[in-house]
Parts: structure tokens; sequence; C-alpha cells
């Protein structure tokens, strides 16, 4: 966790008059005048998938996603004796280096020039080093011995890792098929040492999920030669080592960009932090991680005090909340300054619309270097706690190791909030944010250490699931139909449960099986049912999911209500759905320890195209077949012999229209 400060007053009071204690400075224009770009045509700037963003979550493009103006960064780039380094739309300025007080009176001059600015002095030895910046992350202590830890769950964790994802329940969410796929995370840290062939990054690197690199600081692509304290957060991610260490959305692709000098310690980081975040966002990322803050510098007239952590005046903070405008989720670490003067959080964590991650051991019990809060400005900080205290990394060594610091609790967060975005992409950014404080162990008693708490990963799905549910019903006669959309996967089960006219409390009168897959997916559905009632008046259907039907975890929620009204009595003859027939999947004996599982399929009717598919408990398809039967019950013997010890699922489909899932272990 770096610290940083920049006070953009101090700053802008600075050059030129100051401009020989410095070497690189920041350029602030007027305007965006004359620029070739257009609000009309964002393709000329913006990728495919920011655009889609913005217009999933009804953001709209103005001058902030417009590019700084060509010729402005031409005329102070052909300057004599001036580097251009990095250019920032959202800020709408330019860092530059030179030497030269001559150069700085040219470019002050300019008519759309706003103001010149020192922002750091010349690379030299004596300012902080990597190891200064990073002093408690650095000190890892190699994991030496791993314990296997034999479980359902579609990851082999190992116990180390299985402690901390369970901290959060977040192995429910990897097992119904949220695992990062699809989702982009941009990583801003001070390099990724290695990370192409160090082990945890095995599965990323042969899948070709880094979808680009950049280093703002050399301004070249290579950002696997520098420091290693980016690659250790990345590893927390997306390591993939079974048995040993899994990371927290492993599937997930990439955006690395090492926006921190390892050689010293000026606001002009903090100018390149929001560069880096600007690609993220232009690129289309979901989520930022990064491990950086900032509150003092090498140069004191930069230092920041603890009034300047109100959200509003850092470079940095100013930078991630307009990441969380253009619909991105920013996580941040709140810093490890809970043992020192300092106290409280850094920026850019101070940031309203962020969430900013305190560290807590896997027992939730928290790190005494976890920054404090609140912000300046009262706002609840920490918003969040992870792992962050002896948590798994990937070592430069090529070995896991453990190491503390808000830092690593920061990508822990970051992963599973980009899992649980996953889910629910329907809503965005704030929304997710949100699910994750009111899932949190002390969301109705925030406090300075850890904020809304440790989040409950099942309990943030399952409220969101609730809101994002629906359904409706209509009548016919004394003929009810409930129709119903959640998010389901085969493991799950829907109950149905009815309240008439009469009652008081609710009745279950079905079970529902989803015609799902293994991976959580959008689905519609449809109950009918002959009501019986000489009552007239509401009729309630009430619908539960469980969404774990395990016995040690068993989770179900009410999704929806739905009513419909009879004006008069009904005296149908039976109640249920008026369509539905005996359906009965079971495997005999259970658990099978031979080489033969006898599968007995029963239905009112007869099947011709009967397909069995038998899963493992990660969900791969390990056998599958197709057979016929007649009206009634059929024996079928299956040979599981080349199946090893463990749980299995077998589903039985009539054509593709399910009839059952059932449960079976193999000893």
């Amino acid at each position: 966790m770096k610290k940083f400060l920049l006070l953009v007053c101090v700053v802008s009071a600075l050059a030129p008059e100051s401009g020989a204690q410095f070497t690189r400075y920041i350029v602030k224009f007027k305007d965006k005048g004359g620029t070739p770009y257009s609000l009309s045509t964002p393709l000329n700037y913006l990728s495919q998938r920011a655009i889609d963003r913005r217009t999933k979550y009804g953001i709209a493009i103005d001058s902030t996603d417009l590019p700084v103006t060509p010729s402005y960064v031409t005329q102070v780039s052909s300057v004599p004796n001036v580097t251009l380094l990095n250019v920032s739309r959202w800020q709408n300025a330019v860092t530059i280096q030179t030497s030269n007080a001559a150069a700085i009176t040219t470019i002050s001059g300019f008519s759309f020039v706003q103001s010149v600015g020192g922002i750091a002095a010349k690379n030299a030895t004596g300012g902080k080093t990597a190891a200064d910046k990073f002093a408690l992350e650095e000190r890892l202590v190699p994991v030496t011995s791993f314990t296997e830890r034999i479980s359902a769950d579609y990851y082999n964790y190992g116990t180390g890792s299985y402690n901390e994802i369970h901290l959060h329940n977040g192995e429910f969410l990897h097992n119904i098929g949220l695992r990062g796929q699809g989702m982009q995370i941009a990583m801003l840290d001070n390099g990724f040492n290695n990370y192409t062939t160090l082990k945890a990054f095995d599965s990323v690197n042969a899948e070709g999920r880094v979808l680009g690199t950049w280093d703002f600081v050399a301004r070249e692509q290579n950002v696997s030669n520098d420091g290693s304290h980016g690659m250790n957060c990345f590893s927390i991610i997306c390591a993939n080592i079974p048995g040993q260490f899994i990371g927290k959305a492993p599937k997930a692709s990439f955006w690395l960009y090492q926006t921190e000098d390892n050689a010293s310690e000026y606001p002009v980081e903090e100018f390149n932090w929001v560069c880096g975040a600007e690609r993220a966002d232009s690129a289309g990322a979901d989520v930022i991680s990064s491990s950086l803050g900032y509150y003092d510098f090498d140069n004191s007239v930069f230092n920041y005090t603890y009034a300047n952590m109100d959200g509003n005046t850092t470079i940095s903070v100013k930078g991630a909340d307009l990441a969380a405008k253009k619909g991105i989720l920013p996580f941040l670490a709140a810093g490890n300054e809970g043992g020192n003067a300092w106290h409280f959080i850094i920026s850019p964590s101070d940031g309203d619309s962020v969430a900013a991650v305190g560290a807590v051991n896997a027992s939730g019990v928290v790190g005494g270097f976890s920054s404090y809060g609140p912000s300046a400005d009262n706002q609840i900080k920490p918003d969040l706690a992870s792992v962050g205290v002896a948590a798994l990394i990937q070592s430069t060594s090529n070995t896991v190791s453990s190491g503390n610091g808000t830092s690593f609790a920061c990508p822990n967060m970051a992963g599973l909030g980009t899992i649980l975005w996953q889910g629910f992409p329907e809503y965005n950014n704030m929304k997710i944010l949100k699910a994750l404080q009111q899932a949190g162990s002390r969301a109705t008693n925030p406090d300075d250490r850890v904020g809304y708490g440790i989040p409950n990963m099942k309990l943030a799905f399952s409220n969101l699931l609730v809101e994002f549910a629906t359904s409706g019903a209509t009548v016919n006669a004394c003929n009810a139909t409930v129709n119903w959309t959640s998010k389901d996967v085969d493991a799950m089960k829907y109950e149905i449960e009815r309240k008439l006219p009469a009652e008081l409390v609710y009745t279950k009168i079905a079970d529902v099986n989803p015609t799902a897959g293994v991976i959580l997916a959008n689905h519609t559905y449809q109950f009918n049912n002959a009501i019986i009632s000489p009552t007239p008046g509401v009729v309630s259907y009430r619908i539960r999911q469980i969404i774990d039907t395990a016995t040690a975890t068993f989770t179900a929620v009410y999704i929806d209500t739905a009513n419909v009204s009879i004006t008069s009595g009904c005296f149908a003859t039976g109640t249920g759905d008026p369509a539905s027939v005996k359906e009965s999947v079971t495997v005999q004996p259970n658990p099978v320890s031979g080489a033969i599982a006898n599968l007995v399929v029963e239905t009112a009717y007869a099947i011709n195209n009967l397909n069995i598919s038998i899963y493992d408990a990660k969900g791969r398809l390990m056998l599958q077949l197709k057979d016929s039967k007649g009206t009634g019950k059929k024996t079928i013997a299956l040979n599981v012999s080349t199946l090893a010890m463990g749980k299995y699922y077998i589903r039985v489909s009539n054509g593709n229209k399910k009839i059952g899932l059932v449960e079976w272990l193999r000893l």
C-alpha cells in the first residue's frame, strides 16, 4: 500500500517560480477547444465495450470523455527541451519533464494553458523506494505445507484458500458458476514482476486473459520487469493452483497497468493513477482493483493533512470517483496506517463512490495496521473488510506465501465483488457496492475499523435475487397460472406455496425443479394450479427459491408473491397442477460401492428420447447415454466403474425437458 499526497492548490501555486526544485510538471488546459473529436462519434476514443457500459447503465458521454485537444499536446511537446510524459483527458492535462526554465515560461504563455505546476523532482536516489512504500507487504512468510480439503466445491481450494473465501461464503458463488467469466478487471499498481512465468498465473496466461498492459512510468508495454507488489495483488484474484491457492475471480480477464514509480514518491504518480483509470474505462473494464494510496511525499510541500481526506481534494480521489461515474466499480486499499501517527485512511479510498477495503484475518479479526475511518467529511470508512492478515499470495520465488496489508484485502474483496456483479449484470456498480455493504457483518452498526464489515456473499446474492425476481398470475375460471423469472442452476429448486381466501397461512402445494444448467442464468417458469375454495376472494401464491439444498448450508429465500382473485367459489375435484404426472428418479443403492448403479425412472407416460447425463461435483459431464421407456417404472443399469470416488449428479430428461436430478455417492 503506497502512500501518496498532492494538495492541488499547492501544486498550482508552485512552478514556474519554484521550478528549480522540479523536473516534472503538470500542464492544465483551459478547454478542449478545436478538438477533432465529437460526442456523437465515441468509437473514435472509446471501445465498444466502454460505450455499451454507458448505454446499459444510462451514463451520458460528456466532455470528460473527449481526448485532450491534439494540437495543445503537440504545441507543448514541441517546446525545446520538453519530454511529454502522460496525457489525461479527465484532467484535461499533460505531464512533462524538463529542467529548462525557459521551456516552462514558454508553455505558461500559451493562450490555451490554464496553469503549469511542479509535480515531481528528477528521479534520484534518496527518495522512497519500493521497499519503503510497501514495507509491510514485503515481509512475506513462505507457506511450507498445504492441507487438502475434500469437498463438493467446484474448486479444490486447500484449507488455506478455503478459509479465506469461506469467511465470505464466497465458495457459494464459485459453485453456481460465477468465477469471473466475461468480467474485466483493471489492476493499477507498481508492476507485475514475472507474472508471465509464475505458477499462480498459469491459467490466466494459457487462456490469454491478460488483455493488455501499459507502464505509465516508463511509457512502455512491459509491466513484468519492475515491482512485485502488483504481481502479489494480481495473484489473489486470478490464482489457480489446485489444493493450494485459488483466486477469488480466477476466470476473469485483466488489464495490467503500472502507475507507480518505484524510485520515488511524488504527485506525478497520482496523475499516472488517473491515466490508468481512464485507460481502464476506455478499454471497457468493469472493476478497478488498486492497492495504492497517498498522503505523504519525498517533498513535504505536497503532503496532505487528514482534512484533505474528504473525498473531493486529491487528484487520485477525483479520478476514482469519476471512474465510478463512468460505471466502473473501484476497490481500493484503505491503508496500513492504523498503528502509526497518521492513523487514518489514505486517498483515493476516501472517495464517496469507491469501496475502501480494510484488513482482517481469516477468522474475521481486524489487523492492527489497518487504517481507521471515517473520512474527513465523516463518510463511513473503510466500506468493507476482507482477508489482509496472513493472506495467501504468489511470491517472486514461485512459491505461495502469506503477507499482511490492506493491499491484499483489496484484491480479495475486488475478486468477490466482481463475481457477484457477474451474476447480476442488470444492476450498476453502485447497486453492487450497496449490496456488499448491506450484506456486511456490521451492516446495521458500521464502525471505523471495518465499516459495514465482512460481506456474506451468499446473503448479498440472496438480497439481489429477491430484488431481481418477478412473478405474475392469471386465473381462468378456477385454474390459475403462475409465471416467474429468476436466476438459478440445476442444483437449486422452487417451492410453490398458496394461501386461499379463507386461510391465514401459506401451504406448500408443489415443488418445481429448474430446467437450468450448472452456470447461473436467467430462467422463466410456469405453474398451473386448480383452485379449490368455496370462498371467493384473493388467492395468493408465494414462490420460495432454495438456492442451497445441502443440509448443512441450506438457504432459501422468498423471491416474490403473485395474487389472483376468484369472484365465486371453486369446487374443483383436485389440487395441484392439472397437467402434472408422477415423475420419479432414484438411484439404488445410494451410495454405490460396486460397478453398477441402478437408475430407476418412473413416469406415467412413455419416453422415446430419454437422456441420461452424469456430472461430477464440479459440474463436468462424465457420462452420457440415451435410452427409452414405456409407461410406468424402468430400471436402467449404469456402469460407473470408471468413475472415481466422490459426489455425482444424474440428470434425466425427456428430450430437452428435465424430469429429475438426483445426487449420489460413489464409494
